[in-house]
């Protein structure tokens, strides 16, 4: 194939009309040329590199690897780096190894990295457990390019043994080390990096991006559906404070402050976690023009999904450049950023209203092994007219949450929810046989009556509920349990659910019909109230005992800075 097109080069940021020779999936030359009056462009736009989402975990978009390649190669993306620790979490190695060959099915380019924390931590029920030994099989492994992100940074600071075999071993592979450091700083992050942990995605704030990037760590913006970050972390008027405290500031001329306010520091845009719903209306593509919007430069933006991840992780592709893999997309324009078509190895995939690709369905065991509920497994005992009870505390698009605290009232010994205080009940159910049952109460959902529960719920994956009624809430769980797996909403007037049978996490239908039922399912928790954007994702994060400060597990109520259970009830 031979064509001229207008390109940007991300190597020297730059933009250029070519002749462009692909063959066999690669390209062959690319040579520059001189517009003249009769000089044709073959191709309508401008070429840019095939985006490239280097960290996300395909689990948490509810479909499996190749419904998410139909859907992502509509929006530019020709390659992702996932992390499968969901999955590993549910079943291990064998769920590791069903992504890859799943992903094998479709053109489109799929790495991955192996979970390092499998369970997160030793305070919760898991599915599997990977030892260091799994570790080294695992990166021994070609589609396997680093080691994922090293959530037990407790573990790294104390000096773990399994958890530093494990980093050994990463090193010796000489594949690269993802991190998960979420507000870890001073010396405890330089305990942290000096474990070679070379990039963090857990960012909530310029001046944490900027300690990590001083200490030689790659900042990784998050841009995904619970969690939003690229707002605070492009935030240049903080930039520009930081900036003003540093000494000999006033003699910096103005031209060079203004370079140094604009440079990033940040060097890749990640989903992490993306929904179907949000998928469906955009991914990288979409997350470039909110970083061009927010001050970034747009080509800038542009590296930080497409030559910035393909060289930390050695990959194919990446820029449009003699010898490299011919992945690349045509948009209308760099202001724009609407994806007309898009390419993988020299072959249209996306022909700017189909996806030229079909997908099959895959089989698989159930792992929900959990007996049905009633009101009473949800029901917390004090012998009095009220009580303290220690609350998670959550936020709109924030994984982060905060300790408070809250005085209810108790009926026949049971402690009562308050929908005035918008104190909730929440509860973790052990789906893997051992019947755990842990509760709690929780702050910022608003709902004002029923429940909803998932069996989507960081990183072990045991079923997660919120409600207001005990009654409610079982009735959403066993609605969870009877559809192997899934989402499901209830009230006195309404109730419906989303079934995910690929272990717990993901359906067999594309990303639209997944999504519809999402949908579908927001509506009704708005309609019982929920203020959250994602309350669905917010839920599945208030089990992660990994990210501060306080999380619930199936085995109770967890002190994520002290790294301890605490009690629900306080008096």
């Amino acid at each position: 194939m031979i064509f001229s097109a207008y390109i940007l080069d991300v190597l020297t940021e730059s933009i250029y009309p070519a002749r462009i020779t692909i063959e066999d999936g690669v390209f062959k030359e690319i040579s520059p040329i001189n517009m003249t009056d009769e000089t044709k462009i073959d191709v309508e736009g401008l070429l840019v590199p095939g985006f490239i989402d280097s960290h996300i975990h395909i689990e948490s978009s509810m479909i499996t690897p190749a419904q998410f390649a139909r859907i992502a190669v509509r929006h530019g993306t020709t390659a992702a780096v996932c992390d499968p620790h969901e999955i590993a979490n549910v079943c291990g190695i064998e769920g590791i190894e069903f992504m890859i060959e799943n992903s094998k099915e479709v053109p489109f380019n799929f790495y991955f990295t192996a979970p390092s924390c499998v369970p997160a931590t030793a305070f919760e029920t898991s599915g599997a457990s990977l030892d260091a030994s799994d570790i080294e099989y695992l990166l021994e492994k070609d589609e396997v390019v680093g080691l994922a992100e090293m959530m037990n940074f407790p573990g790294v600071i104390d000096g773990d043994e399994e958890v530093l075999r494990k980093l050994e071993i990463a090193r010796n592979s000489g594949k690269p080390i993802d991190g998960h450091a979420p507000l870890v700083t001073g010396r405890d992050l330089d305990k942290y990096v000096a474990q070679h942990i070379v990039t963090d995605h857990e960012c909530s704030n310029f001046h944490e991006a900027l300690e990590k990037k001083q200490k030689g760590m790659k900042i990784m913006v998050r841009d995904g559906s619970s969690a939003k970050n690229m707002e605070a972390l492009f935030d240049f008027s903080e930039k520009l404070n930081h900036l003003k405290k540093q000494d000999g500031f006033s003699i910096i001329p103005t031209e060079i402050i203004e370079r140094r306010l604009h440079s990033p520091i940040f060097d890749f845009i990640v989903s992490d976690d993306k929904h179907p719903n949000d998928l469906i209306e955009g991914h990288l593509n979409k997350s470039i023009k909110k970083a061009a919007n927010l001050g970034i430069d747009v080509i800038q933006a542009i590296e930080m999904v497409t030559i910035n991840p393909a060289t930390h992780f050695g990959l194919d592709g990446g820029a449009i450049v003699t010898g490299s893999k011919a992945d690349f997309v045509i948009i209308d324009s760099l202001h724009d950023l609407n994806v007309l078509k898009t390419y993988i190895g020299g072959e249209c995939v996306f022909d700017g209203e189909n996806v030229l690709f079909d997908v099959g369905e895959v089989s698989v065991k159930n792992s929900i092994n959990a007996s049905r509920k009633s009101a009473d497994d949800f029901e917390m005992f004090f012998d009095g007219d009220e009580c303290e009870v220690n609350v998670i505390e959550c936020f709109n698009g924030e994984l982060l949450t905060q300790k408070a605290t809250a005085k209810l009232k108790c009926k026949d010994g049971k402690v009562s929810s308050d929908i005035y205080q918008d104190v909730l009940k929440i509860a973790v159910v052990e789906r893997y046989g051992g019947e755990n049952v842990a509760n709690g109460f929780i702050k910022g959902f608003n709902l004002k009556k029923g429940a909803i529960a998932s069996s989507v719920a960081h990183d072990s994956h045991n079923i997660i509920v919120v409600g207001y009624d005990s009654e409610m809430m079982a009735e959403a769980v066993n609605a969870v349990i009877d559809n192997k797996g899934g989402i499901a909403v209830v009230s006195e007037d309404f109730s419906d659910s989303l079934s995910l049978p690929i272990a717990g996490l993901m359906s067999n239908e594309d990303a639209y019909v997944v999504s519809e039922k999402l949908d579908t399912l927001h509506r009704m928790t708005k309609a019982l109230g929920c203020t959250l954007d994602a309350p669905f994702m917010t839920m599945a994060f208030m089990a992660l005992l990994v990210i501060p400060s306080l999380k619930i597990s199936d085995k109770g109520l967890f002190d994520g800075d002290a790294f301890e259970f605490i009690d629900v009830i306080r008096n």
